[in-house]
């Protein structure tokens, strides 16, 4: 049995606590806030956006940054993964518009609470308001960490002969992510990449914004260009607020926007736009034929009083003060010219971008452990033996949707669990095969129950035999396939 510490209790420490105390080791997570899982409570609005119902490509293609990286751990625990485990506590889950997943209670304290049983059942232990101060390393290889309880100012050293670095990033502070993780790596030699702020609003100066702050569209396009370079584009839901724009098409362009070329001097110059298709589903002769329409309907009322039907009324005086149109204009005198700018303005709604906001409103950081410092198959440290990552503080992230809690949940799966997996799912062939029975070739009922005929007249529990298991999984495999080709798909 290892000693296993874990280092940060949100979402990626703890299931890297579950997967590590699934494989027969003594897990403790340090956690320095005074409970585990704080960010977790907050996200989705409170909801917690678990996963996305995608599939691995669609995991992939929504990672703006290293999405190579995750093709071994998405593998080897994917998004059904955490939701069975979590239908197994009793948490049922609804799958909503762009495939984000929910608890269907809507609470994402259900999905906490449902973690933290799994982690009690497991033994694991957790020290909440406990800060470590330092990973002890000799010879390149972990020996322990210095931690300190921060209600009784003790300082103490624990023995670990593996340690799970899982501290997250610098958004959100008050959960408890800081950056402490990046100083402890740091030390240890690795290096850290940028860190900027990602799915983050932005900000503009533009009096659109301030005058239709709380203002929530729905169904919008919207384009982030560099003069008529499209940086990002998207369709959805966008909110105007008092420093700018947010919503999820926003916080996912940022994205995009963070790590643009010579962003920052394009943002001081003024040079990035966002601009919004108010009616994406029209195009302009489409959306011309409507206006008139509404036109012919309130043809005797003034153009300030005939726009009800077309917008959000917040937005009506807006679209006037942009069109330049006088608002007391009988609507039957307005011209053919007049009527083509506010098409114009409605399919091209542009607001100055000129920046982001703080990284403490980041929903999640950009930027981390270099990944090149990293196997991404068990996510230990090419550096320091014994040493691995997990969630955030790894470099990879990816746009709105639940894809970031499932790198989460992804980034510490121990091979056990991959070969139970595999061992699970083709049962009944291996027993076709024999490659399981004990000595008197009786059969196990369950994978629980697994004993392997050494050839020495004894029998040995699956745990005796993982190496032996996993050396023979990849010629298993290729009898399955081979096998499934002879039978159109079927064992």
């Amino acid at each position: 049995m290892k000693n296993v510490i874990v280092i940060g209790g949100g979402a990626a420490g703890i299931m890297a606590a579950i997967s590590s105390a699934k494989c027969g080791n003594n897990v403790t997570i340090i956690e320095k806030m005074d409970l585990c899982g704080k960010k977790l409570l907050i996200t989705g609005k409170g909801r917690c956006n678990i996963t996305n119902s995608t599939d691995l490509n669609g995991f992939i293609e929504n990672t703006p940054t290293n999405p190579k990286f995750l093709y071994g751990v998405l593998s080897s625990f994917n998004n059904k993964d955490i939701i069975d485990l979590l239908e197994k506590q009793g948490v049922k889950t609804k799958i909503e518009r762009g495939g984000r997943v929910f608890p269907e209670s809507d609470k994402s304290k259900d999905v906490l609470d449902a973690l933290l049983k799994e982690l009690k059942k497991l033994n694991v232990k957790i020290l909440t308001n406990t800060e470590v101060k330092k990973i002890i390393v000799e010879n390149e290889k972990i020996k322990g960490v210095k931690i300190k309880n921060l209600e009784k100012d003790i300082n103490t050293d624990l023995i670990a002969d593996k340690i799970i670095l899982a501290t997250g990033g610098k958004s959100y502070p008050v959960t408890g992510s800081t950056g402490d993780g990046y100083k402890i790596a740091k030390e240890l030699g690795h290096t850290i990449t940028t860190i900027k702020p990602s799915l983050i609003p932005l900000t503009s100066n533009d009096d659109t914004c301030k005058k239709t702050q709380g203002l929530s569209l729905k169904n919008v396009s919207i384009k982030l260009k560099d003069k008529e370079k499209v940086i990002y584009q998207d369709f959805g839901e966008m909110l105007f607020t008092h420093f700018g724009v947010s919503g999820p098409i926003i916080l996912s362009a940022s994205s995009y926007l963070i790590r643009y070329k010579n962003i920052e001097q394009l943002l001081k110059e003024q040079e990035i736009v966002l601009e919004i298709d108010l009616k994406p589903a029209l195009d302009e002769e489409k959306l011309d034929l409507r206006i008139l329409r509404d036109f012919e309907e309130a043809k005797n009322k003034e153009f300030k009083n005939s726009l009800d039907g077309l917008l959000p009324k917040k937005l009506i005086p807006v679209i006037i003060e942009r069109t330049k149109i006088n608002p007391y204009k009988k609507v039957n005198e307005i011209t053919k010219e007049e009527r083509k700018r506010i098409v114009k303005e409605l399919k091209e709604l542009k607001i100055i971008i000129t920046g982001v906001r703080p990284i403490e409103e980041a929903i999640i950081t950009s930027g981390g452990i270099c990944i090149k410092e990293i196997n991404p198959k068990t996510m230990e440290s090419k550096i320091v033996k014994g040493l691995y990552f997990a969630g955030e503080i790894i470099d990879v992230d990816c746009l709105t949707g639940g894809f970031n809690l499932q790198v989460a949940w992804s980034t510490r799966i121990h091979s056990r669990i991959r070969l139970n997996r595999f061992i699970n799912e083709n049962w009944n062939f291996l027993f076709e095969i024999n490659l399981f029975c004990d000595c008197r070739g009786e059969v196990p009922s369950s994978p629980a129950e697994i004993t392997i005929f050494t050839g020495r007249g004894g029998t040995r529990p699956l745990r005796f035999y993982k190496n032996f298991i996993i050396q023979y999984s990849n010629f298993i495999l290729q009898i399955i396939n081979k096998k499934k080709r002879e039978n159109n798909g079927k064992i």
